[in-house]
């Protein structure tokens, strides 16, 4: 079985004597068709991530076919087209007893906490499938991506018609301002890429754009909002000074959701803060509710991800590819691996 390896930042191993994973009770045997390169997998290999150890097998945004499979309560069969959910919970802590599987007490995220995707076959937990047959590898590996949104902008409770303001146009960022405006927002893209926001206007058709390098925002965000000010922002940039920054660009009432996760401390003014009696709510993960509230809107044509795929390649030559979806240039939104 061929397997890619991070050994060590900077240091990709490919194999192709890897022995097949085992498929115990209660798991099955996926072939995996693709895998969705994310800013985890960029920043584990460039030695930047958090809580993370070498050597690890990367990817966690997969899609795949049903190769083994023993019974099972939801009708997965060999042959079924299937996304991963690669959060893998505990079921007993207090996170998951509530239903929040998403923030488990003992999470592992496999390609991060566990070796993940970046190889021909994995073993998972059949309860960690999701079948679609009408989705394309493609959509069922973003659908991962997709979900971290959907999951913030199902806890920020969007009403019809809010101004909501979407911090950071990365994939993140993207899937953000797409289940916002389905949940009926008027949505704000702010990035200091301006080919990030001509691709948001461009593809995802949100209503306004934004450039926090070259325009003064709070002018802007009350001309867009007549005076008010967003009532929702997503915060998707990890970057320490934009999330604080953001604190002052909230509507009174509002709610303030922090998506992006960043080893710092984040501080704000206490005055501005309860004036607004501000909601701060932080969104990890998703939960399986999300991933099918997502395969459910790509299946309508709601949510698109093909102009999101930027880059791809084959397995055998991601090696050769990593290296420059790290570089700025090379104006990279998603790239695919391909099995």
């Amino acid at each position: 079985m061929k397997t890619i390896t991070c050994i060590t930042p900077g240091e990709f191993e490919f194999a192709t004597d890897k022995e097949l994973p085992k498929c115990s009770d209660g798991e099955a045997l996926v072939q995996v068709k693709r895998i969705g390169i994310c800013g985890t997998d960029l920043h584990a290999f460039a030695g930047r991530q958090p809580f993370f150890s070498y050597p690890r097998v990367l990817g966690h945004e997969l899609a795949g076919e049903i190769v083994e499979i023993g019974e099972n309560s939801d009708g997965l069969v060999v042959g079924d087209s299937v996304a991963i959910i690669p959060v893998m919970e505990c079921g007993r802590c207090i996170a998951c007893r509530n239903g929040k599987t998403n923030c488990c007490t003992d999470i592992n995220l496999i390609g991060v906490h566990s070796d993940g995707g970046m190889k021909e076959y994995i073993s998972v937990p059949s309860n960690h499938l999701l079948k679609n047959n009408k989705l394309s590898p493609d959509q069922l590996a973003m659908t991962e991506c997709l979900a971290i949104g959907a999951h913030a902008v199902r806890r920020a409770e969007i009403s019809e018609g809010e101004k909501v303001l979407v911090v950071g146009a990365g994939p993140i960022g993207l899937g953000l301002m797409q289940f916002a405006k389905i949940a009926g927002g008027s949505v704000i893209a702010m990035d200091i890429a301006e080919e990030r926001l001509q691709f948001a206007a461009e593809h995802l058709g949100v209503d306004f754009t934004l450039n926090a390098a070259s325009e003064d925002i709070p002018k802007r965000l009350e001309a867009i909002t007549d005076g008010d000010y967003p009532t929702v922002i997503f915060d998707a940039t990890g970057n320490p000074k934009s999330m604080m920054d953001a604190f002052l660009y909230l509507a009174h009432g509002g709610r303030y959701v922090l998506v992006s996760l960043v080893m710092a401390d984040i501080s704000f003014p206490d005055p501005e803060f309860h004036k607004r009696e501000t909601t701060l709510l932080s969104s990890r993960n998703a939960t399986r509710e999300d991933f099918l509230w997502v395969m459910d809107c790509l299946e309508k044509g709601l949510a698109v991800t093909a102009p999101m795929i930027t880059h791809r390649c084959s397995f055998d030559t991601m090696i050769d590819n990593f290296n420059t979806w790290l570089n700025p240039e090379s104006r990279v939104v998603k790239a695919m691996v391909e099995l």
